[in-house]
């Protein structure tokens, strides 16, 4: 878009998405920017719903996260938190300074959630506006249940994020390696945030750097849940306002 669109949108009080991924392993067949894909692809078709009855606009995808859990098998970004939040804090700026005033953070990115909810305080006590997050994948737990055939949720290069990027960007699937694409079943909450928290690497919880199984992954279930999650975000952003009717 041009920057004249963007003043106008900014001036029809458009919402902002701001999709924030990760670069990071993801097991033995998918490429590194997988999170990067399947959040930017989400926001995209949730914009499209979304822009039927009111103004909004994605912004482009913060790529790197909080990762460092995957560093061990090398091929991965992460960055510090307190770099993190700077970025978030910036980028969050310059979209207030350009005029607009409402911003949904889409997190994509399962080793990003703790920090966002915390994070969500910091950015909105600084920039003294109301700054919303979300993450795409809570809108496909009644869906994914129904799609799926091995597990009932996303997990971690599974047979759901498979599923999306083999609908999505087939090239950057090694059909070779579906064989391989094999590992414990656990949920990222389970994972991530155990009752009693001591930093983990996810090489430890799974060699094969899979969360689920990707065996039986199809770019129809990969369509079917990205159109669910779409949905899911888009409906939020229609029916509530997550800002209060003091910011509308």
């Amino acid at each position: 878009m041009k920057a004249s669109d963007l003043v106008a949108l900014a001036s029809r009080n458009a919402i902002v998405l701001l999709p924030v991924a990760s670069t990071e392993q993801h097991g033995p067949h998918l490429a590194t920017g997988t999170d990067d894909v399947l959040c930017t692809e989400a926001c995209r078709r949730a914009a499209e719903i979304v822009q039927k009855s009111r103004p909004i606009v994605v912004a482009p995808t913060v790529w790197m996260g909080l990762a460092e859990h995957h560093v061990a098998f090398g091929g991965s970004f992460t960055v510090s938190l307190r770099t993190w939040h700077a970025l978030l804090h910036d980028l969050c700026e310059a979209i207030l300074r350009a005029g607009f005033k409402r911003i949904v953070i889409v997190n994509g990115h399962g080793g990003n959630t703790s920090a966002l909810n915390a994070l969500t305080v910091e950015l909105t006590r600084d920039l003294g506006t109301a700054i919303a997050t979300t993450n795409y994948v809570a809108f496909l737990e009644g869906a994914s249940s129904e799609i799926l055939e091995d597990q009932t949720g996303v997990q971690h290069a599974c047979e759901a994020e498979t599923s999306m990027m083999v609908a999505l960007r087939p090239e950057l699937v090694d059909s070779s390696r579906l064989g391989d694409a094999v590992g414990p079943h656990a949920t990222l909450s389970s994972a991530l945030a155990r009752p009693v928290h001591v930093w983990k690497s996810f090489k430890e919880m799974s060699p094969s750097g899979v969360l689920g199984d990707a065996r039986r992954a199809s770019a129809d279930k990969g369509e079917r849940l990205l159109d669910a999650a779409a949905q899911g975000l888009a409906n939020a952003l229609i029916a509530g306002d997550p800002w209060g009717a003091d910011r509308l």
